[in-house]
C-alpha cells in the first residue's frame, strides 16, 4: 500500500457542470471512470487519472486526488466531480495537522514539481500515487501522516497497533 500506484492519464474527460448533474453520484457518469480504469489496467496502470472538461487535473477514476508541493497540500476544486467524504475527512485531518490545504485548478505540468499524489475515497481510503505518466513520486511524510491519521480515526486502537507491529517488521 505504501508504495504507490500507477496512473495513467485517461482519454476521456470529466464534464462541464452545465452538461451532467456532477455533484450526484449518478451511474451514467461512472461509465466514462469505468471505461478509463479499464484502459488503465490494459495496459498495466492500476488507474487513470482523470482531467476535466478544460484539462485539468480533476481526480482518479473513483477517488479524488491530492499533490503535495512545497510541504503543502493542493487538490482540485470538486466544481465537476464529486467532493467525497474521504476527500473532506483528510482537509480536515491534515487541517489539524496544520498543513496548508489549498483547493484550486491544478495544470497536469503541475506533476514535475510535486513531491507527494495520494488518491482518497471509500475504497481507496489513502492511496500512495508512485507514479503518473512518467513523474514519480515518493511516499513522503505528508502522506504518511495523513495514513495513520486516517487509520486512527477508522479504526482507532487496532489502527494504532498495526502501525506499531508493521513499523517493527
Amino acid at each position: 500500500r505504501l508504495r504507490g500506484i500507477r496512473l495513467t492519464t485517461a482519454k476521456w474527460r470529466r464534464p462541464a457542470p452545465e452538461c451532467a448533474p456532477t455533484q450526484a453520484k449518478a451511474a451514467g457518469l461512472y461509465m466514462i471512470c469505468t471505461l478509463s480504469k479499464h484502459e488503465a489496467e490494459a495496459e498495466g496502470y492500476h488507474d487513470a487519472l482523470m482531467l476535466d472538461h478544460r484539462g485539468l487535473i480533476s481526480e482518479a477514476t473513483g477517488a479524488n486526488i491530492f499533490l503535495v508541493q512545497d510541504g503543502k497540500l493542493h487538490t482540485p476544486i470538486p466544481d465537476c466531480f464529486l467532493d467525497g467524504i474521504t476527500r473532506r475527512t483528510v482537509i480536515a485531518l491534515a487541517r489539524e495537522r496544520g498543513l496548508e490545504v489549498i483547493e484550486r485548478r491544478i495544470e497536469l505540468d503541475e506533476l514535475a514539481r510535486t513531491s507527494e499524489v495520494f488518491l482518497t475515497g471509500t475504497a481507496a481510503e489513502i492511496t500512495p500515487v508512485g507514479e503518473i505518466e512518467g513523474h514519480t513520486f515518493h511516499v513522503g511524510e505528508i502522506t504518511r501522516s495523513l495514513v495513520s491519521d486516517y487509520d486512527q480515526l477508522v479504526r482507532g486502537a487496532t489502527a494504532k497497533a498495526e502501525t506499531a507491529s508493521s513499523s517493527v517488521a
